[in-house]
């Protein structure tokens, strides 16, 4: 295979594999927040965001796997692996190393959701922001079609996107809390009943 042809397959496996993140982050935020309303959803919308995650790995295992076996790019297992080791924009592919391992943390865990704790899933769950902030950092910067206007204004809309369903997402968060709290049951022993005595 051309050795050129190795890396279009990188770049474009970069990208879609960012793209198919994004939108299964955005997905996760819009079941969470109940942008689909409140009735129980379907199983084949759950079915989707764990399809896009399970996605987003492959196509972030094709964009490592061609650029460590396309000799047009000087990549080895080390500059893939270890933050900071590449001689091509290292602090730019640093970023994406750092997003391979949280990809993996997320990932790992859904998997195993059933052996781990409900807290334990949950936190490491919310390793997909630093994850989208990251991965996109290493797009921008790292990718040679970071000046592409269309790849531009797809990250600017996707920014924005993501940006507004976390901030309904923490609203309706509290409000939740706030509405459970005022509702808190007061103990029986702790009611007193009045009684009517005559004067």
């Amino acid at each position: 295979m051309n050795d050129q042809i190795w890396w279009y397959v990188a770049r474009g496996s970069g990208v879609v594999a960012w793209v198919v993140m994004a939108v299964g982050i955005f997905w996760g935020l819009a079941l969470s927040s109940k942008f689909l309303g409140t009735r129980p959803r379907p199983n084949w919308m759950l079915d989707l965001h764990r399809f896009l995650g399970g996605m987003s790995v492959v196509f972030v295992g094709m964009h490592l796997a061609s650029l460590v076996f396309g000799s047009y790019s000087a990549f080895g297992l080390v500059e893939v692996l270890v933050p900071g080791a590449s001689v091509y924009r290292p602090i730019a592919v640093a970023w994406g190393v750092i997003g391979l391992y949280l990809l993996a943390a997320v990932q790992l865990t859904s998997m195993l959701r059933k052996h781990i704790s409900k807290r334990a899933w949950r936190r490491t769950h919310f390793l997909s922001f630093p994850l989208f902030m990251v991965s996109t950092v290493h797009l921008l910067t790292a990718g040679t079609d970071s000046s592409n206007p269309l790849l531009r204004w797809t990250v600017l809309t996707t920014i924005v996107a993501i940006t507004i369903a976390t901030t309904i997402r923490i609203l309706r968060s509290d409000d939740h809390r706030s509405s459970g709290s005022g509702q808190q049951r007061i103990p029986q022993q702790l009611v007193r009943v009045p009684t009517t005595t005559g004067v």
